[in-house]
């Protein structure tokens, strides 16, 4: 078999001797080893050659082959071939480009941080090097970062290594065909050459645009269904090792002899010589098989890539393009679906899914599609089900009616699947039939179905999908008109010819890559080489090796492309690039890549690469191709290049600067208008007024070949495909309309087009316009370079107080310190503000490979800001300057002068408004049968209720259980209070007036003990004892209490005494300096002789201490007649005699609650329920459940018991209802508190329980203050609370405006309750101390008989006293002292009546003056910040 082989071919002696070996290897085979037959036969003079191999799948026509081949075989040659990439970075013998020592290297190089060429310009690299040495001379504008911890743990990632996701799957492969299939009917050429001759002479009549396009192209166009009808679609992938393969799965691919031989192939251009048009010689398909055979056997086994290798290669062999185009277009024509009901109709659109390595299966999709008259549309795989990319996809196939989906076979395996093997439907995708498109899933036409070609008209030939800045996807048609003219306005534009060769590494499923690799390869009969984004990852140098394997003339790359090839070069010899006329560069529209341009120039010019070959072009998905630079033969005409002011072309005009400059940007020309194409620059905000000649505009064209709608949404195609230019006096410049392109530029001398960035990429700061791209370049010039990957850097800009802010995120590298991330991170905020005078909002750096991915392994840019936004970014190093990027703030608010006192009239009117002042009903007027008024002091209205009702109980104590833990009546409190009064006088010997801590839990005890000191003629100050489990914290605070007081004992239980002297309490403070500890267990059995009276109402009675939201301890001073005057003003408030019981679930420590605990049962004689709060942790419905077993009207909370009931009692409001809970009798349950209500938890309160019979009116607040206890209460008489909306931007300037309910910054303010009996208000100005009218914000002044007499200081500070409390009016009332409450309020009169029959005056606490920030004159309160950062998320929750 061997010997008949070589009977047939020239071989030289090195192949025979290959082969010779080959044989006897074989031969000895055992377990079915593979066995190769060569037979050569002979038709028409015509050799031809089939084989066998053992399970062969895609087989790669080698260097070593190629130079063997033999010229008899030209004749059967196709012009046009598609051919697929292959992995150069295998080990093979006889090969020069790249070798496993020096991919190896390759790598090592990226790994240590090379540069990324595409933003490299060593001008722009100096001066950012010069700006950061200008800033260590001057004092630094940004703050130098300090050294903190990472928030989270950095993960590692090969450094530098790109994106490993692509759109291929795992099982992505392709494969190569070499026999000719059957011969298409002559009727079918027919057909297809008249659409093609009638499309292309109906497209000359629509416009005169058209005509010029058709000089170049006019030949080739005609002749597109021969072309297809000859097209073979080859595919190299790499090589596999078949020695581990067996013979049992063995294919065997024979022709019939004749299917071939009675044809001779069509000879075009010089295609009858032995070489193609490139000068590569053709040789035997059959003898570069045998020759890979024999490299394969010659190595040693090594299973090759899976990405690459595909084991049914059988399909592409049977097939040509038209064949199996015919055959897509009628299997989805007739297969799908029912003959009555078919799923696909022509004019219907279909979803082409098909990975970046498989062009072959994709081209016979495709153009299959357009024989069948449907609509592609190419989409990227999509790769998890939740994919976000993919789901913008998705909303776009929805709203294109995309039912059937055309995918190969791999992409198919490869998608994600259900557990029962069906694809689960991806977020935001329709119901999608996926139909397989490899041969075995195709229908054969019959011999009389022919597709229904027709002449080119504006029908929709496909639709591509293009991603706006938002992240949203939108879907451009393109009309077949378009199409085709596009096509010929490229072959004129690029020169192309019949049978050149062009590599194409871009996608060829959009842009550029479609255009030229799938189209207008078509038309000019060309010879396409395919590379895979997954094979440049392998592979960086596989497009130059094949670029000189071909000898190519046309490539078609992009920056990244050069770069890559940049750093993989140094390794390889016997590159030569001469065969190059035209190279390509998609992305020529980002002015930086001149940098890339330059340097792949500097580099491989000496490899026989030409200047003139370079050709930049600019694209955009609504115009398609905008301008190309012409392929000359003319070396000494350099490009066209312009060095323009940074600074300049922020403030959108052109600016010439020299190179010398820091903040210069150097661009190079796109080249010219596309063949009958007209151009302008229209201002890109606004009417599209033309530019003048220095200004920047938005490019527009206008031209027969450029895309016609964004699919279904008619009012942004108006505004983008229907651009009518007009003059500066307002007429338009052609009734012709233009398509904005997205590009931002100008027309420079001789007709060159200039971009200098894009509208999606444009931020405007502060009126001025920043390209993304130049701050990344910025960012990427600074050095060193060993903290963040290259290329994997995101700018964006944020809104931030009505204006953009810059956000700059990059992937950190895992090898990089804190410190040094820092440091680089600051220099590069130095930059910026150098080079583009902008100031960077954000700074954030990330882990490696954590930041969103396209299917191409670029940044999701969209995503990678929702994140941002969203705040799941998750940085592990934040550099945050507002201050230097924030520069839109509003000037300090100028305050006006305050009303004089002219101002004032009779009638109480400032500025023609009443004064806003209120007050409570007068105690003098008020008639009541109250017999403790004739006491002055609460020891002796004590000792009167136990003389005259010594068995009426004041006070119960519950448990947890809610059983009563203890009681006490009249009687047993006044004999309880005398042992502790002969205690304190005869144990701790204290004279009249000294202080007596009393550190006591909730109960009894605290209440016995502080008459116990009334009756010894002490001042009692109750003091909240420390936590046993958290000493070290609450400890100090006891401590701090006992010594500003100025105790002289204290007074506690014996369990707290322990606790005090404890080891633990030691260790947080001095227990040796704790005064006198009287142990209260053990009381005496005697009386005291006499009980201690006071001799003046005046003097003190209690020192009430208290911690204050801002962290300062202040005391004030009660007198005895103030606390007579409060509990007869509270007794009076809610109507409290001694028939009636009142629940308090309060702290009794400081305050209103204090006097509610202790001292309001006394005076009026009511009984007081007392729960502890602390009893609520363990049994939440305790206070509820005791309210409703009492019957009690009246009920006294705070907001952390309220808030504990409604989220612990949330889901229990039934069982509680089946237990008896009973709310229906409550009148008043009052949140007692010292700031704005909650209206929030109130109403959630009140909405809770409102089915166990809480009327919502009977929920209330109070307010009181340190220097008045008690200001506002509701009581049982007088109209429901009301509420009002006010503008929070009208309060950050102290004023009130009244809004809607629901209005855009509306607050919903409640009323604090009623004013007290006695009391009376004043809204004051805080800093002029005049006053304000009504519905003004100002401060609350009070004044009233239980106003506390001062603050209790050691160092008695007289200024804060006398400011606090002894306050006058600067005008009007200036004899009245008044008390200020450091509480900012307005008051508003109510169309509501009081019980005195008058008009109720409402008042509303807006917050405290020590908590607000002023910010630039603007006052901000805490709370209005927390409730908006509660709202942001549902996540946080209030601490």
């Amino acid at each position: 078999m061997a010997d008949r082989s070589l009977e047939g071919m020239a071989l030289p002696l090195e192949v025979r001797a290959r082969l010779a070996e080959l044989e006897l290897e074989l031969s000895e085979a055992a377990n079915g080893a593979a066995v190769v037959r060569c037979r050569l036969q002979h038709s028409e003079g015509a050799p031809r050659r089939t084989f066998r191999s053992a399970h062969i799948g895609v087989c790669d026509v080698r260097e070593a082959a190629a130079r063997e081949r033999v010229a008899s075989t030209a004749g059967n040659r196709p012009l046009f071939y598609f051919r697929f990439g292959v992995d150069q970075a295998l080990p093979q013998e006889r090969r020069a480009p790249v070798t496993p020592s020096s991919a190896s290297r390759y790598h090592r190089r990226r790994s240590s941080g090379s540069r990324d060429e595409r933003y490299r310009s060593d001008v722009h690299t100096e001066a950012v090097q010069a700006a950061l040495a200008k800033h260590k001379e001057r004092k630094m504008a940004v703050p130098m970062p300090s050294k903190r911890r990472s928030l989270v743990v950095q993960t590692s990632m090969d450094a530098y290594t790109p994106p490993d996701t692509s759109s291929g799957s795992e099982d992505e492969g392709s494969v190569q065909g070499d026999s000719q299939g059957t011969p298409t009917s002559s009727q079918g050429s027919i057909n297809m050459e008249h659409w093609i001759s009638q499309a292309i002479h109906g497209s000359t009549t629509s416009t005169t645009s058209s005509s010029s396009t058709q000089s170049g192209g006019s030949g080739a166009a005609h002749r597109l269904a021969d072309v297809m009808a000859q097209t073979h679609i080859e595919n190299h992938s790499a090589p596999p090792d078949v020695t581990t393969y067996t013979s049992e799965h063995s294919i065997q691919v024979e022709r019939p002899q004749g299917s071939t031989g009675s044809r001779t192939a069509p000879k075009y251009g010089n295609a009858e010589l032995m070489e193609t048009g490139d000068g590569v010689p053709v040789s035997s398909r059959v003898s570069a098989k045998i020759q890979q055979l024999v490299n394969t056997l010659k190595r040693p086994k090594r299973p090759p890539l899976r990405e690459f290798f595909v084991d049914d290669f059988e399909e592409l062999l049977e097939g040509k393009l038209w064949t199996r185009s015919m055959k897509v277009a009628y299997s989805i024509l007739h297969k799908l679906g029912t003959k009555q009901e078919p799923m696909v109709r022509p004019g219907d659109r279909v979803a082409l899914v098909f990975p970046n390595n498989d062009p072959a299966a994709f081209m016979a999709a495709f153009y299959g599609c357009l024989l069948a008259e449907v609509v592609p549309v190419p989409i990227e795989v999509p790769l998890t089900r939740k994919d976000a990319g993919s789901q913008q996809i998705g909303f776009l196939l929805g709203s294109c009616g995309v039912t059937v989906a055309l995918t190969s076979d791999a992409c198919h395996k490869g998608l994600p699947k259900s557990p029962t093997g069906e694809i689960p439907q991806f977020k935001g995708w329709p119901k999608l039939l996926w139909f397989v498109t490899e041969s075995k899933h195709l229908s054969k036409p019959p011999r009389d179905w022919f597709p229904h070609i027709k002449d080119a008209n504006n029908d929709t030939a496909y639709i591509e999908y293009k991603t706006c800045k938002d992240g949203s996807v939108l879907g451009v048609t393109v009309t077949r008109t378009a199409l085709l003219t596009h096509c010929q306005a490229l072959t004129q534009a690029c020169g192309y010819t019949e049978a050149e060769t062009i590599v194409n590494v871009l996608d060829f499923k959009k842009d550029v890559g479609l255009w030229h690799g799938i189209l207008t390869s078509v038309m000019n009969m060309m010879h396409v080489i395919s590379i895979p984004y997954s094979l440049m990852k392998v592979n960086p140098l596989s497009w130059i090796q094949k670029v000189c394997q071909y000898k190519a003339k046309v490539a078609c790359v992009k920056s990244r492309d050069m770069h890559w090839a940049l750093v993989a070069h140094r390794d390889q010899r016997d590159i030569n690039l001469s065969s190059l006329r035209m190279l390509i560069v998609a992305d020529g529209a980002n002015p930086w890549s001149i940098s890339s341009c330059d340097a792949f120039l500097n580099v491989f010019q000496s490899k026989g690469l030409r200047q003139e070959v370079i050709c930049p072009c600019a694209s955009s998905p609504e115009a398609l191709t905008v301008a190309i630079r012409r392929p000359t033969d003319d070396s000494n005409q350099p490009p066209g290049r312009g060095v323009l002011s940074m600074h300049g072309l922020t403030y959108g005009v052109i600016r010439v600067d020299s190179e010398e400059k820091l903040s210069v940007l150097t661009v190079q020309d796109v080249g010219l208008v596309m063949p009958g194409a007209i151009m302008c620059s229209v201002k890109p905000d606004g009417v599209p007024q033309l530019c003048r000649t220095d200004e920047i505009g938005e490019l527009c064209v206008c031209a027969v070949a450029t895309g016609t709608s964004y699919y279904g949404l008619s009012g942004m195609t108006k505004n983008t495909f229907e651009v009518f230019p007009m003059t500066s006096s307002g007429a338009p410049i052609s009734e012709y309309p233009f398509i904005r392109t997205g590009l931002l530029g100008f027309v420079g001398p001789g007709g060159l087009v200039f971009v200098v960035g894009k509208m999606d990429g444009l931020m405007v700061v502060s009126g001025r316009r920043h390209n993304a791209d130049d701050i990344v370049a910025t960012a990427l010039a600074v050095e060193p370079m060993k903290f963040v990957y290259r290329g994997r850097i995101a700018v964006f800009s944020v809104t931030v107080l009505h204006d953009e802010r810059i956000v700059i995120v990059a992937e950190q590298r895992p090898d990089s310190t804190e410190e040094d991330s820092f440091q680089w991170m600051s220099r590069v905020l130095q930059a910026i503000d150098s080079i583009h005078q902008v100031g960077v909002y954000c700074l954030a750096l990330v882990p490696a490979n954590t930041l969103p991915k396209t299917p191409l392994g670029g940044i999701h840019l969209s995503e990678t800001k929702q994140l941002f936004l969203e705040g799941s970014l998750h940085p592990c190093n934040v550099l945050m300057c507002p201050h230097t990027c924030v520069t839109n703030l509003p000037k300090p608010r100028q305050k006006q002068p305050e009303i004089g006192p002219a101002s004032v009239m009779v009638g109480n009117l400032v500025s023609g408004k009443r004064i806003a002042q209120a007050s409570g009903r007068d105690l003098g007027q008020i008639e009541d049968n109250d017999q403790a008024r004739k006491f002055l002091f609460l020891s002796e209205v004590l000792q009167w209720r136990a003389q005259t009702t010594p068995d009426h109980v004041l006070y119960t104590l519950l448990n947890c259980r809610g059983a009563i833990a203890n009681s006490l009546t009249c009687v047993q409190l006044h004999k309880r209070a005398e042992k502790i009064a002969v205690m304190l006088m005869e144990r701790g010997h204290l004279q009249d007036g000294d202080h007596v801590a009393l550190v006591y839990p909730p109960g009894i005890d605290l209440i016995a003990a502080f008459y116990g000191c009334l009756y010894a003629g002490c001042v009692p100050i109750t003091v909240r004892p420390p936590h046993p489990q958290n000493i070290a914290t609450t400890l100090p605070t006891v401590k701090m209490i006992v010594e500003v007081s100025r105790s002289a004992c204290l007074m506690t239980t014996q369990l707290i005494c322990k606790l005090l002297r404890s080891r633990e309490a030691a260790a947080a403070v001095d227990v040796r300096t704790w005064p006198l500890i009287l142990d209260t267990d053990d009381l005496p059995k005697k009386r005291p002789a006499q009980i201690c009276k006071p001799c003046n109402p005046d003097t003190l009675a209690y020192l009430d201490f208290s911690v204050s939201t801002t962290g300062m301890l202040a005391g004030v001073k009660m007198s005895h007649a103030a606390t007579s005057a409060f509990c007869r003003s509270i007794k009076l408030q809610c109507e409290l005699y001694p028939s009636r019981e009142v629940a308090i679930c309060l702290d009794p420590y400081c305050g209103l609650g204090f006097v509610l605990w202790c001292l309001c049962s006394v005076y009026s004689g009511h009984q007081s329920i007392l729960i502890p709060p602390s009893e609520l942790e363990t049994n939440p419905a305790l206070w509820l459940l005791a309210v409703s077993q009492y019957k009690v009207r009246d009920t006294f909370c705070s907001y952390s018991v309220m808030e504990l009931c409604t989220k612990g009692l949330g889901s229990q409001t039934e069982s509680l209802k089946a237990r008896g809970l009973d709310l229906s009798r409550v009148r008043t349950c009052v949140v007692v508190a010292e700031e704005r209500p909650r209206i929030a938890l109130t109403q959630s309160f009140s909405k809770l329980f409102k089915d166990l019979g809480l009327h919502p009116r009977a929920v209330s607040t109070s307010f009181g203050c340190r220097v008045n206890l008690a200001i506002c209460l509701q009581g049982t008489s007088g109209p429901d609370p009301t509420t009002v909306y006010v503008d929070m931007r009208a309060l950050r300037h102290d004023r009130v405006r009244l809004v809607e309910r629901g209005s855009p910054h509306s607050l919903p303010l409640m009323e604090s309750g009623k004013i007290l009996p006695g009391v009376r208000i004043i809204i004051a100005n805080p800093e002029t101390k005049g006053p304000l009218g009504d519905s003004h914000l100002g401060e609350i002044w009070v004044h009233s008989a239980h106003n506390a007499s001062g603050y209790f200081t050691i160092y008695g500070d007289e200024s804060l006293q006398s400011d606090h409390f002894n306050s006058r009016l600067s005008f009007g009332d200036t004899q009245t002292i008044w008390a200020r409450t450091g509480y900012l309020g307005f008051l508003r009169r109510t169309e509501l009546t009081d019980a005195n029959g008058e008009r109720h005056d409402a008042l509303y606490v807006v917050g405290a003056l020590d908590e607000a920030m002023e910010l630039r004159g603007m006052r901000y309160h805490p709370i209005d910040i927390e409730t908006s950062v509660i709202r942001a998320h549902k996540s946080v929750t209030e601490c």
